[in-house]
C-alpha cells in the first residue's frame, strides 16, 4: 500500500459535489436578507475534509464565511443536528472559548435543501497528522499541551452557568452511548463482525463508575482544531456534530485513541503508532494523562481500558454509519468508502483493550 498524505488529501476545498451543490444565488440572496452587512457576489466551494455535515466556503469580495448543512437524503436517527452545534458554539463564544463565531441558524430547507448555519472563517492552521511532521521536535509538545489545555478548560465549565444545563441528559452517558451506538450499528451493519458482538454484550455490563456531568466534545482530535498560524495555539474548535452533556472522562479517553489508532493507508484518522515519540518531542500517552489530571482533578486512569474499548467501539460504529451511507448512496466525502474500511480493526482494538480489562 502506498498511502496518503493526509495533509495534502484533507486540507483546503475542491468543486462542490453534484449531490451535494446547492443554488448558490438563492443562498447569496437569502444572506443579503438576514445576514447584516452580507454583499455578493458569492462563490461556493466544498471543504475536502469531513464525513458526516458537508461542509462549504463561501466567499464573497470582502468577508469568507463557513456554511454546516445536513445532508440530503435517509438520515440515522438524532443525527446531523446542525441546530444543536450552532446552539454549543454560541454558548461557548459568549465564554471566551475557541471556537467559529456563529452567525446565523436557518431551519428553512428550501434555501439549501436542508437546514444549515454559518460561521465566521476562521485563519489559521489544521493539521492533520498527530505525529505533526514538518514542526521542529521542540515545537511539537506545544501542539499537544495546547490540545490538552483546551479540552481540559472545556471540562472544567458548569453547563448550567454556561447555558447548556439542558444540553442533554447528562447521567449514565456511557451507558447510554453504548446503548445508542449498538443500535446504530444495526442500522447500518453490512456484515457480521464476531468483535462487535461481543463488545455489545459486554460493554454494558462493565462500565466505568459515574463521572461528573460536563459538556462533551465526542470528536476530540488534532484535525478538529484550528491552530494559529505563528503558534501553537488553539484557535477553534471545530466539529461539534456528536457534542452533548456526558462524562468528560470518556470525551478524553477518545482524544488518547491516536496513541493506539490502527495504522491505516486510507483512513482519515492518524495515528502514533510506530512512532518513537521520544524523537519527535511527543508526550507518552501516561504523560498527558498526567496533564490532564492536574488540570481538571478528573481521573480516567483506574478504568482507561474500559474508556478505550468504549471508544473504539464508539468509533467502528461510528464508521460503520458511514459505510452504511455509502450503501444508501448519501456518503458525502470522496473517501467515505475507504472510511467504511476501518470498522473491523477499530473493533479489534476495542475488544483488545476490553480484555486488558478482564473481558
Amino acid at each position: 500500500m502506498t498511502g496518503i498524505d493526509r495533509q495534502t488529501t484533507f486540507s483546503g476545498t475542491r468543486e462542490v459535489a453534484p449531490a451535494l451543490a446547492f443554488d448558490a444565488e438563492q443562498l447569496s440572496q437569502y444572506l443579503a436578507a438576514n445576514l447584516p452587512g452580507f454583499a455578493g457576489p458569492l462563490t461556493v466551494r466544498q471543504f475536502k475534509g469531513g464525513q458526516s455535515n458537508p461542509t462549504y466556503l463561501l466567499e464573497t469580495p470582502a468577508r469568507r464565511f463557513v456554511l454546516r448543512r445536513k445532508p440530503p437524503g435517509k438520515l440515522l436517527p438524532s443525527a446531523h443536528a446542525v441546530d444543536r452545534e450552532f446552539r454549543v458554539i454560541s454558548a461557548l463564544q459568549a465564554q471566551g472559548f475557541p471556537v467559529a463565531a456563529p452567525l446565523l441558524m436557518c431551519a428553512d430547507d428550501s434555501i439549501v435543501g436542508t437546514p444549515f448555519y454559518l460561521m465566521a472563517h476562521v485563519d489559521g492552521r489544521v493539521l492533520w497528522e498527530p505525529s505533526l511532521p514538518g514542526f521542529a521536535r521542540d515545537a511539537r509538545a506545544g501542539f499537544y499541551d495546547a490540545m490538552n489545555a483546551t479540552l481540559a478548560r472545556m471540562h472544567t465549565f458548569d453547563p448550567a452557568v454556561i447555558g447548556l444545563g439542558d444540553y442533554g441528559r447528562g447521567e449514565n452517558y456511557v451507558a447510554r452511548q453504548v446503548d445508542r451506538w449498538s443500535k446504530q450499528y444495526r442500522t447500518s451493519e453490512t456484515g457480521r463482525i464476531d468483535d462487535m458482538e461481543r463488545l455489545m454484550e459486554w460493554l454494558p455490563a462493565h462500565l466505568p463508575p459515574p463521572a461528573p456531568v460536563r459538556l462533551v466534545h465526542g470528536d476530540f482530535r488534532v484535525d478538529n482544531l484550528i491552530f494559529a498560524s505563528d503558534a501553537p495555539r488553539v484557535i477553534a474548535v471545530l466539529d461539534w456534530e456528536l457534542s452533548t452533556l456526558g462524562d468528560p472522562l470518556a470525551d478524553f479517553a477518545y482524544h488518547l485513541m491516536q496513541w493506539d489508532m490502527p495504522p491505516s493507508d486510507t483512513a482519515a484518522f492518524g495515528t502514533l503508532v510506530g512512532s518513537d515519540l521520544a524523537a519527535l518531542g511527543l508526550p507518552q500517552r501516561a504523560v498527558y494523562v498526567a496533564d490532564y489530571v492536574a488540570r481538571t482533578g478528573l481521573d480516567p486512569r483506574p478504568t482507561l481500558d474500559v474508556y478505550l474499548a468504549y471508544n473504539f467501539f464508539r468509533l467502528a460504529a461510528i464508521m460503520q454509519g458511514i459505510a452504511g451511507r455509502v450503501r444508501d448512496g448519501t456518503a458525502t466525502s470522496e473517501h467515505a468508502a475507504a472510511q467504511a474500511e476501518r470498522v473491523r480493526p477499530l473493533a479489534e482494538t476495542a475488544w483488545r483493550f476490553a480484555r486488558n480489562a478482564g473481558a
